[in-house]
């Protein structure tokens, strides 16, 4: 008796992943380092000056952290309630941080100690970042106001009340130590001039604004909210330069690199898409485990820390190096090792031994060695064969096909299992791969079941939707056989052009050469 063939499985070309120096680049960290915090990681923010320490703020604490460091080298909990927003000052000695309780407080980072208290505020703020100028802190909270507060004097200079939801975000202007951007919830991103007395621009940006960032030129202004990140020209009034749509869920953080070339954005969908900010398309991205709420790089792109809902805070750290003649040495006794013999060819008078290769068959396989043709049909409908290997469904049932059994076994079954195929079917049917044989399954899953139209709701749904996914598919292909006459037709006219111009240039020749020998 022969043994028994496994079902050939159609192996189709896959695409390579495109290479890119960006992919290279991003790809360039190590395995990440998790670190567990005691609540949901709203901030985190780098210390702009070595050796790049960098504060998070979690809950009723704010944690500062070296930059390979798995334990907090510092803890600041002078917080009764939950903390906010944890920002370094541009030379790296201060950190300011809002409250739940209303207050903000002043941080030196050699001490522990709050060194100011800022009062005034009954709402929590989360916004608190400094001025350009180093002598000035900026605020914003859930009682609608953006502040200005004097260092020294620990008192408030001037209270903005513009917008009229919940102030969650903000930055400052490097280039000018008066202004500074705000954004609410009332969808609105607004710039202020701590000199004048009312905001000097307001943009639109069309959801609640969960984080701005400003170009270090000034000029570009970046606002995330909802699914869309918008790039502002400032200089033109406010003016959309581009809108992206890359996320799936809410954008909740924004961060640049040192060049100002890469744009990151971080969204409860657990991606960090990574932008050039030349054409804005996404050049790299990375997947997370679970929502994420804070981003930062640091200073130098040696560290990307993500801090998630769960309080679980991803660091990965750059790649050393390697020197390629090293590990060119350590690889080639390895190679050897395992090339060796392999091209040795047998002589006359050896007498060669080969190992049985014991050939482990799937269940469908079985199944159909045994002539089960029902339940090897049933074993491929699993939902993991069909949505991750549908090739293998449909090799078995052309397998079913070629012995005659395909019929018999997609007769005599339920309305769920009905369900199953049709929905399988119709989904699959317009793929040029899968189309020969599934227009074969579809009729005769037709013929079958055409008794039964009319009982189920939910089966005539089914084969409603395969109707409209064949009438789609013959739609586009009349379109295509229509535009394929239209490039023959132009085609044909350029070929007949090309051939009266040969024609024309060569009587001209002709002509010419006489009227030269005539001269003569």
């Amino acid at each position: 008796m022969a043994a028994y063939k496994p079902v050939t499985v159609q192996a189709c070309p896959k695409l390579g992943e495109r290479i890119t120096q960006d992919t290279l680049y991003w790809r360039g960290y190590k395995t990440p380092v998790q670190i567990k915090e005691f609540g949901a990681i709203n901030k985190v923010d780098f210390s702009p000056v070595p050796p790049y320490n960098y504060a998070v703020t979690a809950s009723s604490r704010v944690h500062i952290y070296g930059r390979y460091s798995q334990e907090p080298l510092k803890t600041f909990s002078r917080f009764r309630e939950a903390a906010y927003c944890a920002t370094y000052r541009d030379d790296g000695r201060l950190l300011a941080a809002g409250s739940e309780d209303g207050n903000i407080r002043l941080f030196d980072v050699s001490g522990k100690a709050p060194l100011r208290q800022f009062q005034g505020r009954s709402k929590p703020v989360h916004l608190v970042g400094f001025l350009s100028d180093k002598y000035r802190i900026f605020s914003g909270g859930d009682d609608y106001s953006s502040n200005v507060w004097d260092i020294p004097s620990a008192t408030e200079i001037i209270s903005y009340s513009e917008h009229t939801d919940y102030v969650r975000c903000g930055c400052a202007s490097k280039v000018n130590a008066d202004v500074f951007i705000t954004g609410s919830y009332d969808h609105t991103v607004k710039l202020f001039d701590a000199r004048t007395k009312s905001s000097v621009l307001t943009i639109e940006h069309g959801h609640p604004v969960e984080s701005v960032l400003l170009f270090p030129s000034g000029g570009l202004l970046v606002s995330a909210g909802g699914r869309y990140v918008k790039v502002w020209d400032v200089l033109k009034g406010g003016q959309l330069l581009v809108s992206l749509k890359n996320h799936h869920k809410t954008v909740t953080c924004l961060c640049l690199n040192s060049s100002g070339q890469r744009l990151l954005s971080g969204s409860l969908d657990r991606h960090v898409k990574i932008y050039s900010t030349t054409s804005y398309k996404v050049v790299h991205s990375f997947n997370y485990a679970t929502s994420i709420l804070s981003l930062a790089l640091s200073p130098e792109d040696e560290t990307i820390v993500v801090g998630m809902t769960n309080g679980v805070l991803n660091v990965k750290h750059r790649k050393p190096e390697e020197k390629n003649e090293n590990s060119q040495k350590k690889r080639q006794p390895a190679y050897r090792t395992y090339v060796k013999g392999r091209t040795y060819m047998p002589k006359q008078e050896d007498f060669c031994v080969s190992k049985p290769v014991k050939r482990v068959l799937r269940k469908y396989d079985k199944l159909l060695r045994s002539f089960q043709s029902s339940k090897a049909l049933d074993a491929v409908l699993e939902p993991s064969i069909m949505l991750q290997t549908p090739e293998v469904t449909v090799a078995v049932m052309q397998e079913l096909h070629r012995r005659g059994t395909l019929r018999s076994a997609l007769a005599g079954r339920d309305e769920k299992q009905v369900n199953l195929l049709l929905t399988f079917v119709s989904r699959r049917v317009i793929e040029p791969r899968f189309t020969p044989v599934l227009v074969t399954v579809a009729d005769m899953i037709t013929d079958i079941y055409q008794p039964v139209v009319g009982q189920s709701a939910i089966v005539d749904r089914q084969f409603l939707k395969l109707q409209q996914a064949i009438g789609k598919e013959i739609d586009y292909q009349e379109e295509l056989l229509e535009v394929l006459g239209m490039m023959d037709t132009l085609f044909a006219t350029f070929t007949k052009k090309k051939d009266t111009c040969l024609e024309e240039n060569k009587g001209n020749g002709v002509t010419e050469i006489m009227a030269t020998n005539r001269s003569y």
